[in-house]
């Protein structure tokens, strides 16, 4: 599936800030706060998400999120990225679906092997924790991953360097419509377009595979 800002064409490239030249995962594994806080900002909604789905209330899925990334946190130094797309989110449902089954177990007073008849209902609505496809994932989630990625890098652009690329690639407007708006070249909206499509995709490049 094409991401939200992928069907607009590509202009030439400009290479990202030098002091963004690591991954957001590598950043992560060398214990850099800003970028934990940015996979929090970018992951959490998405586990809180999953936790609802299999009937969680507000607060005990609130308490998961918490859970799964305390998991993440002791564990993100054993993660080896992929190329295939979606492997963060296929090694983060695990954790999660792992964290739901605990507390239906708990719910039912049951030790953390086992399982009963009440229990099993609700554990069969838990995600498997393969390794989906981004093209297998719901179409909301995967643009609100995106959307939230590209609001986590916009302090890096300047404002007419974002307007142009929003207005491109976000709104479908024509770059010879933007260029005019702006007082921009053509060639200089495409660059703009592709500055911030090549920074969102180097952040998440070991998180979301060939995003």
């Amino acid at each position: 599936m094409m991401t939200p800002v992928e069907d607009a064409g590509f202009g030439s490239e400009l290479p990202a800030p030098e002091s963004m030249s690591s991954t957001l995962l590598e950043r992560v594994k060398a214990q850099d706060s800003e970028a934990w806080q940015r996979l929090v900002e970018l992951y959490a909604p998405l586990i809180y998400r999953w936790c609802r789905h299999c009937g969680l209330s507000p607060e005990d899925a609130r308490d998961i999120v918490q859970d799964v990334f305390r998991s993440v946190i002791k564990s993100i130094g054993d993660f080896r990225a992929t190329q295939r797309p979606g492997n963060f989110r296929a090694w983060l449902r695990g954790i999660t679906r792992h964290r739901i089954l605990d507390h239906f177990r708990d719910r039912q007073g049951l030790p953390r092997a086992v399982g009963g008849t009440g229990a099993q209902e609700k554990l069969q609505q838990v995600p498997e924790p393969s390794e989906p496809s981004t093209r297998d994932a719901p179409p909301q989630e995967e643009d609100a991953l995106w959307h939230r990625a590209l609001q986590s890098i916009r302090a890096e652009f300047e404002d007419r360097t974002w307007e142009a690329f929003w207005r491109v690639a976000i709104d479908a407007r024509s770059p010879a419509e933007v260029a005019a708006e702006l007082g921009m070249s053509v060639p200089g909206v495409y660059q703009a377009k592709s500055r911030v499509l090549r920074r969102v995709r180097q952040e998440l490049r070991d998180l979301e595979g060939d995003a």
